[in-house]
């Protein structure tokens, strides 16, 4: 749970814990283009976290979340890898909601179409 949905700013990621299938996992938030979305922190490369621990994922033009390791490219919006040596594979999502002006993470989330806009 993030207490103030409003610390996490566009553009920006936020890691956090989450608990799936009884095991701990790293975990992303984001705003992107005004909406949030989260996914599980591990690139479908090699599995290694998509940061070095500090939040940093976006690229400079504000358009992809890259892995700091091999520079596997996600879209933000839809976790879809559209470049990198896992293109085509994507990112495991996690379900979000806004109660009382905090962000929980709820789940799992269900994957949008890789074509959505």
């Amino acid at each position: 749970m993030l207490p103030d949905a409003r610390r996490l700013g566009e553009l920006r990621a936020v890691r956090f814990v989450v608990t799936l299938g009884g095991a701990a996992e790293d975990a992303l938030a984001v705003r992107w283009r005004g909406a949030l979305h989260a996914w599980v922190n591990r690139c479908r490369h090699q599995g290694l976290p998509l940061d070095f621990g500090d939040g940093h994922v976006f690229d400079e033009a504000a358009d992809a979340l890259v892995c700091c390791h091999h520079g596997a490219r996600y879209r933000p919006d839809t976790g879809v890898c559209v470049a990198g040596p896992c293109r085509g594979a994507r990112l495991t999502p996690l379900a979000l909601e806004v109660r009382d002006g905090a962000l929980w993470c709820t789940g799992r989330g269900s994957s949008p179409p890789a074509d959505a806009p």
